[in-house]
């Protein structure tokens, strides 16, 4: 190996490593972090956020990288898929202010308090000057990045989705959009509906119990990871030796927390499925958040709303919250685990109505980047879409525009990977269930790790040295389609409805 390609890869870990400790920060902030620490958690933040910069833009790292680039020819699959992505993180870095990256950093940390705070009290004017800054930021950020031939929102969605177009997404989006309204009215008018799921109420000590049964079935590495808690769930890594997931727990709704670790628990399988030996490399990495969130939707829909999945769980459920499923029958639950209604919260939402939700942040955000929509009147944009798609009228702000953390952290361009993402997930598993003819027979009797370790082999394993359109291809045979999804939307809902 090249004594340039030896100091690359020293240089890329410890740009790695500082990315992992401010996702440490990030983490502590959002699960243990008292109140009154955020404004010296903003300062830690967006000093290591200065010094990452520093480290990522630095001229003789840049250097080695165009070394490297000359003598590609050279280097094996990682190492060139590693150049080819410190590439592209060079030159988006490079065209960053430091003064711009240390201000994104600070605000955000701060931003974040004061969403926690408004979504508490359900007061989205309070929240509001915050956004307005974010969003103010993150235009600056896009006008920074934004090449001849993108738009600003593109500059930010190739942050989460890389090479993405908006051209695209629009496509895809308004083939799936009048869909998922036709099937939304069928289902809401036909006369089988299910039972209601029982109010509880359920001990978050049994919750956290069967989840992480669940979660160990599924192949979560409890060595390598943790379980939290956190006002919105989400899944963190700082290597894949160390990855965390947080849920929340209710006391009369059960799958908020069940499903939300499943959900979660699919990422975490994905980060802890990189290669470990090969963490800092810049190729070590997952693919997309479109392919992140496939991983996360196809264990909690595909799998863990299926009847063969609680034809082994579903037992031991009514074991652990008796005597509030006795009068359940299997079936009554599969059906009411599938329920479809139009509701405020996105990350509680059917998987009808889900895209809906995803298709309504998509838009707006995409108006707020482009001056089309200022940030004070979100709220009222809100409820105008959320009446229009949904056919609902969320009954305070925080279960409306204040229920996701993104716009707070400056996540803008995150929000359509999630549809991205179900897209994806149909269509992974439908080439697993190929590669498995009895993969539902492995499922109802709680083996989930054959599945696991076909999503490891096919897709963790090879962080970024495929792009996500060449690693659809490649396992499922053919470009990205919603054909499979709103196929398998039409097929499940339409037995459990009309069946």
């Amino acid at each position: 190996m090249s004594e340039a390609y030896e100091e690359f890869k020293r240089r890329s870990s410890q740009i790695t490593q500082l990315r992992s400790i401010l996702q440490s920060l990030s983490w502590d902030q959002e699960t243990m972090m008292p109140e009154m620490g955020a404004g010296h958690r903003a300062l830690q933040m967006s000093t290591l956020a200065v010094i990452h910069h520093q480290k990522l833009t630095d001229p003789v790292y840049g250097e080695l990288i165009a070394r490297l680039e000359e003598s590609a020819g050279t280097l094996d699959l990682w190492g060139r898929a590693s150049v080819r992505e410190a590439r592209r993180q060079y030159d988006k870095a490079t065209r960053l202010p430091e003064s711009l990256v240390k201000e994104l950093a600070e605000t955000s940390a701060l931003s974040y308090e004061a969403w926690v705070k408004a979504r508490g009290e359900s007061d989205f004017p309070a929240f509001a000057p915050w956004l307005s800054k974010m969003v103010k930021l993150k235009r600056s950020e896009a006008e920074c990045l934004q090449a001849a031939d993108t738009t600003l929102y593109e500059a930010l969605l190739d942050d989460y989705e890389p090479g993405a177009k908006v051209s695209k997404l629009d496509g895809l989006f308004a083939e799936i959009r009048p869909a998922l309204a036709s099937l939304l009215e069928r289902i809401t008018s036909a006369s089988r509906q299910p039972r209601p799921l029982p109010a509880g109420p359920f001990p978050v000590q049994g919750q956290e119990t069967l989840g992480r049964e669940i979660l160990s079935s599924m192949g979560f590495n409890w060595k390598a990871g943790r379980l939290d808690t956190s006002p919105h769930p989400f899944c963190t890594s700082f290597s894949p030796l160390d990855v965390r997931i947080t849920t929340r727990y209710s006391s009369t709704e059960i799958g908020k927390s069940i499903f939300g670790m499943i959900h979660e628990g699919g990422h975490a399988l994905y980060e802890q499925g990189l290669d470990p030996e090969a963490y800092g490399l810049p190729a070590c990495d997952a693919i997309s958040l479109g392919i992140h969130e496939s991983q996360s939707r196809l264990w909690e829909n595909q799998v863990a709303r299926s009847r063969s999945f609680w034809e082994y769980w579903f037992p031991r459920l009514r074991r652990t919250f008796a005597p509030h499923f006795d009068d359940f029958k299997l079936d009554d639950f599969v059906f009411a685990v599938n329920k479809v209604a139009a509701s405020p919260i996105r990350v509680e939402a059917d998987e009808v109505t889900y895209g809906l939700h995803v298709i309504l942040r998509y838009e707006l955000e995409k108006a707020l980047i482009s001056s089309e929509l200022e940030a004070s009147d979100l709220d009222t944009v809100w409820n105008e879409r959320m009446q229009e798609y949904l056919r609902y009228r969320p009954a305070n702000a925080a279960e409306g525009v204040l229920q996701d953390t993104h716009w707070s952290q400056g996540l803008v361009g995150y929000f359509p990977t999630y549809l991205l993402g179900n897209l994806y997930a149909a269509q992974l598993f439908e080439q697993a269930r190929r590669s498995f003819p009895d993969l539902d027979a492995k499922i109802s009797s709680g083996a989930l790790l054959p599945l696991r370790e076909w999503l490891r082999e096919k897709l963790h394993v090879h962080g970024k040295t495929l792009t996500a359109d060449e690693l659809i291809e490649r396992v499922t045979g053919q470009r990205l389609s919603a054909t499979y999804f709103l196929d398998y939307l039409e097929a499940k809902f339409g037995a459990l409805y009309f069946g």
